[in-house]
């Protein structure tokens, strides 16, 4: 029984060091968080923390339940690539000409609040679906390289999400942490770089 234990640990210690290295190559939600939590607080960008875990979460179930082959179907691919680029387009401008006081989507320029970010953070993140296909193959990489029975892929699986959660709760905190020292000109050439990446 407590060999069962140590097993679980040992796979879910494998996601978190795993998913960790996977979230070093800083992406443009991760800039999100940072930038949320330098100009409207920790709260609200722990919201988009959430939002993100709560996506990956979900396409590592789907990647775990195979729908990531459908998706490496060239027509799916195209049309979801398509859906999702049009998507992170439009946040990213809204985002640069929030800088100029300009609002291209009204109901996304209210007042930062918790749940209208959490909204936000979980149609930018589900709107790059061919994340299944990233999740799918890396699964599929476990699963062959260590014989992954359904529960250690279940556990590995849950380091990979706890490892969303403590980095970019992490990004959160030091963006808080930074907001008193950056001006204002460097939070507008944050927000815009922020919308380019996007």
């Amino acid at each position: 029984e407590i060999s069962k234990v140590g097993d679980k640990m040992k796979r879910y210690f494998e996601g978190l060091r795993f998913g960790l290295l996977l979230q070093l190559a800083v992406g443009p939600m991760c800039l999100m968080v940072f930038n949320t939590a330098k100009n409207v607080g920790l709260l609200v960008a722990l919201s988009i923390v959430l939002a993100i875990a709560l996506v990956d979460a979900f396409y590592i179930t789907l990647a775990g339940l195979g729908v990531s082959k459908i998706l490496e179907k060239e027509k799916v691919k195209k049309a979801f690539k398509i859906i999702g680029s049009m998507v992170l387009i439009l946040f990213g401008i809204n985002i640069i000409l929030n800088v100029f006081g300009i609002n291209l989507i009204p109901g996304l320029n209210l007042k930062p609040t918790t749940s209208n970010i959490f909204i936000q953070g979980l149609v930018l993140t589900l709107s790059n679906p061919i994340t299944i296909v990233f999740w799918g193959s890396v699964l599929t990489t476990k699963i062959i390289d260590d014989k992954l029975k359904k529960k250690e892929l279940a556990v590995f699986s849950i380091g990979l999400v706890s490892s969303t959660l403590l980095f970019l709760s992490f990004v959160a905190i030091l963006g808080t942490i930074l907001s008193n020292f950056i001006p204002d000109n460097i939070s507008s050439i944050l927000n815009i770089i922020v919308g380019i990446y996007l």
